[in-house]
């Protein structure tokens, strides 16, 4: 009983799709383990889900709600204050990470791995781990609405915001364009957590502005390095490589409606 219950825990838990390749003589280690994504990394999206769900609990409770009682906010500030607490939080985590592997892969101080060997089918465990923890925060924020009991006249609005994330995001995964979807999620977060992090000053102190004028001319900054960044890699990169059918065994998706359509929705 244990040890088939402990086959089904596995595709919940932890990462599928392991691809084990042979070393080159440069390298030390014997082999490397990287991945491709599938039908199962929905389990895995599930669980992490919940443990998210979970977090968040432990956030509001043992810290945002303390200082809500501290401060004495209005409803309206609790909601915004709360709102913006949980996602500095998951803003800050991400950017750290993200940055970490945009180091260790060499994605900052060689921009053309953003293009080069495309489709990038395979990728290293903490960029998979990565993109599934994004998903899985992203679509526990469904539920949230119902737990945190948002307003019917902002439901939509909510719904419309977190489905944005879940499609950029998930479509950087399913058309192996991950390498470029991690710069531009690490960039865009950062712009976002200034922001969030300025709001729950200004909830403290109103005279606190300081933040508000940063932000403002990063966010320019940052849409504008977004763009500069995906008409490099969609209009010069990919536009140049050889191999530009779409092939669906291969999860190339190199084509122009597709490389187009991706720059619009940037």
């Amino acid at each position: 009983l244990f040890q088939i219950t402990a086959k089904a825990a596995v595709i919940f838990v932890t990462l599928q799709y392991n691809v084990t390749i042979p070393a080159t003589e440069e390298q030390s280690a014997e082999t490397i383990s990287l991945y491709h994504y599938g039908i199962k990394d929905l389990a895995t999206i599930f669980f992490y889900m919940l443990v998210a769900i979970i977090i968040h609990a432990i956030i509001q409770e043992y810290v945002l709600d303390k200082i809500n009682r501290k401060m004495h906010f209005s409803k309206t500030k609790h909601s915004k204050f709360n709102e913006s607490g949980q996602l500095s939080a998951f803003y800050l985590f991400s950017c750290v990470w993200g940055t970490s592997i945009l180091v260790s892969e060499n994605y900052i101080s060689d921009p053309t791995s953003l293009w080069r060997d495309y489709p990038h089918t395979l990728i290293p465990f903490q960029m998979k781990f990565f993109y599934i923890l994004q998903l899985a925060y992203w679509f526990h924020a469904f539920p949230e609405l119902y737990f945190q009991k948002t307003k019917k006249e902002d439901i939509f609005r909510q719904i419309v915001y977190i489905g944005l994330y879940l499609f950029h995001i998930a479509g950087a995964y399913l058309l192996n364009l991950t390498h470029l979807g991690l710069v531009l999620l690490v960039l865009h977060y950062f712009v976002e957590f200034l922001f969030h992090i300025s709001r729950l000053f200004y909830f403290s102190d109103e005279k606190y502005q300081k933040g508000f004028s940063l932000w403002a001319v990063l966010f320019v900054l940052g849409r504008l390095l977004t763009l500069i960044l995906s008409v490099l890699t969609f209009g010069f990169g990919l536009a140049r490589a050889e191999d530009q059918q779409l092939n669906f065994s291969t999860g190339n998706f190199n084509i122009l409606a597709v490389r187009y359509s991706k720059i619009g929705t940037v």
